[in-house]
């Protein structure tokens, strides 16, 4: 597998009050094409930073942040909206939709804004009814977004997420407003999306969510403290990979 991202020494340092807040700290890391990777850490050890930083939505105090080969510290900012719009997606745990469209509409709204294709509005609504039908929502495409459970909404935002066809998943707590059986609904789409070739990288706290990541980097006061691989193969169970998972965590003062 080739480098999706590489992270070279990076570091956010906020101003507040005339007082320097080191959020990240010379962070360096790798995630290759079709790595499923989770930041895990202790409240206020920078793992939203990180990942708002190195997908672009926030700026890089100083470092290097590579993505594809293009080093996006150096893009314009309509340069950088670019490339979100067009090679990454984004899931939150709030579940921002605009509240005036259905939610077939707000799934292919991205792709009406994109140029990266020529296809026309028919064929973009479309590719946005087969990513509904793909994740099992179709049913709600003409609801509006106070029509639909938590499990279905987040699964739409999944869909949105995909509408053009990105090389990377950002996911800031994905399930972290779910309950537990719409967590496991959203995680199985984010898994299998991850099986057929799609690069993830999502920050949680919920180890049973880690545990389907094949890679986990654990942040401390802004540093990379540790990094855990996850058993691969037919023969380990999802409660034997998370009760490791749990293991190494403790390890690290979880």
């Amino acid at each position: 597998m080739a480098a999706l991202l590489e992270v070279k020494d990076l570091c956010k340092t906020y101003v507040i009050n005339k007082r320097q807040n080191n959020v990240l700290k010379n962070v360096n890391f790798t995630v290759e094409n079709g790595e499923m990777v989770a930041i895990m850490g202790p409240s206020g050890s920078g793992k939203s930073t990180l990942l708002y930083s190195v997908s672009g939505m926030d700026s890089a105090t100083s470092g290097r942040i590579l993505f594809d080969g293009k080093d996006i510290t150096k893009l314009s900012g309509n340069e950088l909206a670019e490339l979100r719009l067009d090679e990454m997606g984004f899931i939150f745990q709030q579940m921002y939709m605009m509240k005036n469209l259905t939610i077939l509409d707000n799934i292919v709204l991205p792709a009406m804004e994109s140029k990266k294709t020529e296809e026309t509005k028919k064929e973009k609504v479309k590719r946005g009814e087969e990513l509904m039908r793909k994740l099992d929502i179709i049913e709600v495409a003409d609801n509006d977004i106070n029509e639909v459970s938590g499990g279905q909404l987040q699964r739409a935002c999944i869909c949105r997420s995909m509408i053009n066809k990105p090389k990377v998943l950002f996911a800031d707590e994905p399930t972290g407003a779910l309950n537990r059986n719409a967590s496991n609904e959203v995680m199985d789409e984010l898994v299998k999306l991850n099986q057929e070739g799609t690069t993830l990288i999502m920050v949680t706290h919920d180890a049973k969510v880690a545990a389907k990541c094949s890679r986990v980097l654990y942040i401390v006061d802004g540093n990379i403290k540790g990094e855990y691989k996850s058993p691969v193969g037919a023969d380990v169970s999802g409660q034997e990979r998370e009760r490791r998972l749990n293991n190494w965590l403790l390890e690290l003062g979880w």
